[in-house]
């Protein structure tokens, strides 16, 4: 505190007076509200958008490719070659709730060193449908994650339009596998 507001403070405090003392008063410690840090930590690290959004026509296919990602993988994953290691329904789920289990389900799907995903979401009859906004939320969300390299509509067996792949980054334990395995035909 400089000499400035020292002085300042004093002069506010002049005419304080301390409080009785009163055997009847007791004061409490201020109390901390109580929350469950670990879903306030993980509602923080939710870093996928939800403000406003540009809905995709449902005669547009959901697409999307990183950089690089050779062309035959996404004509595997167009063609529903790989097997789906683990989905998730988004069938009549608020956008908020859509949010979170998209979010929780990417990220354990990572965790876990899985690769290929099937995700649910539903097709409505016209743009403006619940399935379609979903649709169209989840098209802008997938792209948001890094390790999402692509997805595409499922095969018709599959869930069809109202269904996608999603194909993640190969985790590093995996990469290492991969190539002690082509490693050992080599030799």
């Amino acid at each position: 505190m400089n000499p400035d507001d020292k002085a300042f403070f004093l002069d506010a405090m002049s005419d304080v007076k301390p409080l009785k003392s009163n055997q009847h008063t007791q004061w409490q410690p201020a109390t901390k509200p109580s929350f469950d840090k670990r879903v306030y930590y993980q509602e923080d690290e939710n870093f996928l958008t939800t403000g406003f959004l540009d809905v995709i026509p449902l005669s547009e296919p959901l697409e999307y490719q990183q950089v690089g990602l050779q062309q035959g993988v996404v004509e595997k994953l167009r063609n529903g070659k790989y097997q789906q290691q683990a989905s998730l329904n988004l069938l009549r789920m608020p956008v908020a709730q859509c949010r979170k289990q998209v979010f929780e389900f990417i990220v354990q799907a990572e965790r876990a060193g899985l690769r290929n995903l099937l995700i649910i979401h539903g097709k409505g009859r016209e743009d403006r449908s619940h399935a379609n906004v979903i649709r169209s939320f989840l098209a802008r969300w997938l792209t948001e994650f890094e390790s999402v390299q692509a997805f595409c509509r499922a095969a018709d067996n599959q869930g069809g339009s109202g269904a996608c792949y999603v194909v993640l980054r190969k985790s590093q334990a995996a990469k290492e596998e991969t190539w002690e395995r082509h490693a050992k035909r080599s030799r």
